[in-house]
């Protein structure tokens, strides 16, 4: 049988493993790490972490943050480096964008990442999002999905 993906919390119990999650080299000046945006969440109640597991094993985590009544964004998202080219991002993903739908009046889904990461940029591309140029900062791309 095989093991299922799912989204959970992060707690006291698993919040290590979570931290503890590597990303291959060339990933990691993309990425906040794990740690920073626990730290982020735990000032911040309206920031949404999740730990996502395969089975009872953690995979990776994802963060998504409230921008308005009708628009989320996902600030992370990361599955480490051992677990990678499996189509758990893909999955994890449609598991996101599943549980951010629910939230009453949201009607957009916001993701940035970096402009030459072509994983991420084809990965939410299959998933309906639309590139709508560089942030305000120029350094990240931001793409749109509209629920």
């Amino acid at each position: 049988m095989p093991e299922t993906l799912s989204l959970r919390a992060v707690t006291r119990e698993n919040y290590e493993a979570i931290c503890d999650l590597p990303l291959p080299a060339e990933q990691q000046a993309m990425l906040a790490s794990n740690s920073w945006s626990l730290v982020q969440a735990a000032y911040e109640p309206d920031y949404q972490p999740r730990a996502i597991y395969l089975g009872e094993r953690p995979v990776g985590f994802i963060m998504w943050v409230p921008e308005s009544e009708t628009r989320v964004s996902i600030w992370r998202f990361m599955i480490g480096k051992d677990d990678q080219g499996r189509g758990l991002g893909s999955q994890a993903l449609r598991l996101a964008m599943a549980e951010i739908a629910q939230q009453p009046g949201v009607r957009e889904i916001e993701i940035c990442y970096a402009p030459d990461n072509e994983g991420s940029r084809r990965l939410y591309a299959r998933h309906g999002f639309v590139e709508q140029g560089l942030d305000p900062d120029g350094e990240d791309m931001l793409a749109l999905l509209r629920l």
